[in-house]
């Protein structure tokens, strides 16, 4: 099997609120939209808010972003209102983390990694 894209898919119980969340809140890019959703840049991959009006989609669903500036991101968050489940801290495993969630409860944990993390080096090389 070759996989050559994919995105996670959310089923918002309200989809504008949640594109607008997506969009204006966090300020991801658009990569396209479509008639009953949009589809925005993830990283180097996407995540699709389309459909909807049914149950949310907070199953045990998250959303793991990595930053560049945790200690900015939670500035610039917190100034745009939304709720901080989690401070910034650092892990047992050495990632800097934050949690927070989406209108419908689908928690995104925000991850800075640190410089002398083992998740920065090539594992492939001896």
């Amino acid at each position: 099997m070759e996989v050559l894209s994919s995105r996670v898919l959310l089923r918002p119980a309200d989809p504008e609120r949640s594109t607008a969340f997506y969009r204006d809140v966090l300020g991801l890019a658009i990569y396209r939209e479509f008639p009953g959703g949009t589809v925005f840049f993830l990283g180097p991959g996407f995540l699709e808010v389309s459909g909807g009006g049914g149950a949310p989609s907070a199953d045990g669903t998250a959303l793991w972003l990595q930053v560049r500036d945790l200690a900015a991101t939670h500035r610039e968050l917190a100034g745009r209102g939304v709720t901080v489940l989690r401070e910034p801290r650092r892990e047992p495993w050495g990632l800097d983390e934050m949690w927070i969630a989406d209108p419908d409860g689908v928690r995104i944990v925000m991850v800075e990694v640190p410089p002398e993390h083992p998740i920065r080096r090539d594992s492939r090389t001896p």
